[in-house]
């Protein structure tokens, strides 16, 4: 899963979309059809509930495999975040769901480190689970490593030194 946001597979937002995110509602399935499943619930440990009670969820910043990634501003605080809201239709086998559990255990885990994004909650509601963290602006390595059309070697050494401090960091907590 990760934390990478960029990756080929498009996901619609309506996958990712509460009960309550404006629009209709296509993908919903009428409640008396005998081919309604279950509704599965990925996190045991957080209770169920709509992020839009807690959160202004505004602009699409970036897309993954199972979920997208949007801007978040915390109604409380004003505090500008990002939220990751993972379908739950996305989620076919139960490694999906163990993978996602896993995501949030380690993001709960880590450290406070200015080198890591920093995780603020998880949520889910009967189509996603949304992990609310840090917003991290600045766009990807990838993309900046292409702009910049080459590095020089103390550059890039720079950066490799940033990336496996953090790599340590994670092993060192487990």
């Amino acid at each position: 899963m990760g934390n990478c946001c960029r990756s080929p597979a498009a996901v619609a937002r309506e996958d990712v979309k509460s009960s309550n995110f404006s629009g209709h509602d296509h993908a919903r399935k009428d409640k008396s059809s005998a081919n309604v499943k279950k509704a599965i619930t990925v996190l045991t440990d957080v209770k169920k509930e709509n992020i839009e009670e807690k959160y202004l969820v505004d602009r699409e910043l970036g897309r993954g495999e199972f979920g997208v990634t949007y801007l978040c501003i915390d109604r409380e605080t004003r505090e500008l975040l990002a939220c990751k809201s993972i379908s739950k239709r996305k989620l076919r086998t139960a490694v999906d769901v163990e993978d996602v559990r896993r995501e949030v255990a380690i993001m709960k885990h880590l450290p406070k480190d200015s080198s890591i994004v920093s995780f603020k909650e998880a949520c889910e509601d009967e189509n996603a689970v949304h992990l609310v963290m840090e917003l991290c602006e600045g766009g990807e390595l990838f993309d900046r490593i292409v702009a910049r059309g080459h590095y020089t070697e103390r550059a890039a050494a720079a950066v490799m030194r940033t990336i496996v401090e953090v790599v340590q960091l994670c092993h060192k907590h487990g």
